[in-house]
């Protein structure tokens, strides 16, 4: 190979670590995640013992759509990273992640419809808990988006289970 091909190819494979910084903005994102859920939780706590059981109930599904938000802004920092960057090596004493390393970008990419699909019935729950106050037009398009996200889930499994060759 001559040397104008392999300094093209050096730098094309070294424009993947172009996605690090994008990474660590993520944990920015994580980071906020995780005040907005403590400011909630210490924002109701004054009016707990106020609350109807609907309130909390509500309350309990938003804390938990942002759980799953966060999981999924680390699931897609770690898995993307580790299968587009580099691969992460861990000290003796770290506990790796059993999941880490067994996420390919296929996966990845339906762990991120699967979570999307979760976070969106969480929502539609909520909305129905409060649905005096949901137009009917939006609770449609809530349940509209909820089925579509599930049905692109099902077919990006089936998809990838007949690419792969199992039966």
């Amino acid at each position: 190979m001559n040397l104008p091909a392999r300094i093209i190819e050096a730098i094309l494979f070294g424009g993947r670590w172009l996605l690090a910084p994008i990474y660590l903005a993520m944990l920015g994102l994580l980071g906020m995640l995780v005040a907005y859920f403590i400011s909630e939780l210490v924002h109701t706590l004054p009016s707990l013992a106020a609350m109807t059981e609907n309130d909390l109930i509500v309350l309990t599904l938003s804390l938990i759509d942002l759980s799953l938000s966060a999981n999924l802004v680390i699931l897609v920092i770690l898995s993307g990273y580790e299968n587009f960057v580099s691969q992460v090596h861990f000290t003796e004493n770290d506990t790796r992640p059993k999941w880490m390393g067994d996420i390919d970008f296929s996966g990845l990419k339906l762990k991120l419809l699967g979570s999307i699909t979760v976070i969106g019935a969480v929502h539609l729950l909520r909305s129905f808990l409060e649905i005096g106050n949901e137009p009917n037009r939006d609770l449609f398009w809530q349940i509209i988006i909820v089925v579509v996200f599930a049905l692109l889930s099902l077919l990006l499994a089936v998809s990838d289970r007949l690419s792969s060759g199992h039966e």
